[in-house]
Formats: C-alpha cells, sequence, structure tokens
C-alpha cells in the first residue's frame, strides 16, 4: 500500500474513515494518561481529525502528520483557522497556535523533525496499515519517542476474512508482539465501535473495538 492509495483516497472523496465528532474511547480515557496541560501530544496519520481540536482543547499542544496536502488544507479551513506554513525537513510545516501539522510521510519523519512529545494518540495509523507495514511503523514509532511516552492506541478486531481492509484487523496478540519490548501495555476496554453499522453493511457483524495504553519503557 504505497502513498498514491491515500493520496486517491482524498482526492476522490473516499473518506469514511473520518469522523465529524472526537473519538468517544478517546474523550473516555485520555485522562487515564494523567498528562500535565502544555504536555506535547503526536497523533499519526491524523487526517482532519477533529481529535486534534479535542487535545488541544484539553490545553495541549498537538502535532500531527498527514501524507495528503488535501486533509491539512481542510483541517485549517473547516475550522477557520489561518496556519502559517514553512519547510520542515521533508515536510511542510502548517501551524496555528497550539495545533500544528506537518505534511508528508510518517517514515520520513525523525526526531529531529518531530521534537520531544509527552504522548501520542493513534486511532487511525496502525490499522491503516497492512502487517508488513505494521511491523515496520510500531519500530519507527518506538524509534520517534523516548522512555515514559504515553500512549492511547485504538484498534479493530474482527475476521479479516471477511473484509480486506483498511482498516485492518488487529489482535491483541499482535499489539503486544509489535510493542510489548519496549512498552508496558494495558487493555483498557474492548467494546463495539461507534460506527460498526459501516462495518455491518460490508458484511463485517463482529467487529470490535480496543483501546490500549502503552507506556514507553
Amino acid at each position: 500500500m504505497d502513498p498514491d492509495f491515500w493520496l486517491e483516497r482524498w482526492a476522490r472523496g473516499e473518506t469514511g474513515f473520518h469522523q465529524s465528532q472526537p473519538h468517544a474511547g478517546l474523550v473516555r480515557h485520555w485522562p487515564s494518561l494523567g498528562l500535565a496541560r502544555g504536555a506535547r501530544v503526536f497523533v499519526p496519520l491524523a487526517g482532519k481529525s477533529p481529535d486534534l481540536h479535542w487535545l488541544a482543547a484539553q490545553g495541549h499542544r498537538v502535532i500531527g502528520v498527514e501524507l495528503a496536502g488535501l486533509a491539512v488544507r481542510a483541517f485549517f479551513e473547516e475550522a477557520g483557522l489561518e496556519a502559517v506554513s514553512e519547510p520542515a525537513g521533508r515536510f511542510t510545516r502548517h501551524r496555528c497556535g497550539t495545533l500544528e501539522l506537518l505534511c508528508g510521510d510518517v517514515f520520513d519523519l525523525d526526531r529531529g523533525t518531530l521534537g520531544e512529545v509527552a504522548a501520542v494518540f493513534d486511532r487511525a495509523a496502525l490499522v491503516a496499515l497492512p502487517p508488513g507495514l505494521r511491523t515496520a511503523y510500531a519500530a519507527h514509532l518506538t524509534g520517534l519517542t523516548t522512555a515514559g511516552t504515553r500512549t492511547l492506541l485504538v484498534t479493530l478486531e474482527y475476521d479479516q476474512s471477511r473484509m480486506a481492509g483498511p482498516p485492518f484487523s488487529v489482535h491483541e496478540s499482535e499489539v503486544r508482539a509489535l510493542y510489548g519490548a519496549q512498552h508496558r501495555i494495558g487493555l483498557l476496554e474492548r467494546r463495539a465501535p461507534p460506527d460498526a453499522a459501516r462495518f455491518a453493511q460490508r458484511g463485517v457483524t463482529d467487529t470490535m473495538e480496543a483501546i490500549y495504553a502503552l507506556e514507553r519503557c
């Protein structure tokens, strides 16, 4: 799955993965991470998610990475915000107040461009990637963080034979295999996702959403 796949999805308006409201699991479980106001939060594969606005409203400085320039522009324009743009290594940095989006490929991101972050919110990144890329992504993300970094991770679990994905099914055993060597992992909840009806329309009726808290060792 190369970058053109996602650029074409945005260009064609095929963005069923986009949610118009902050993710309910984020709202429920973010306080459990115990982050201070002003903490810097990283959101990979951010799209134009309202989750970024919600995190900023909690007093955090938020930095997202998004491949599609169309999504980055829409994020600020739909909120009535005017961002200042500048080159940042292999990215273009768009900034407005405590909100920041880097436009480019997350696999090109390095610590120097990202900067220090206290936490990560991953709702749509891991599940957007096929198996081979998930391994590379988890290793790359681990390399971008430092000891003590906390992550709220959202995954989906379903019978992968019923739907090709994305989003892909990522079971707990895989989460622990990907992150267990360098993270403490706790399962916070497992329940039907709020958009279960959308999966049912595609013939997948057993979908579960799992939410984990990770802490980098």
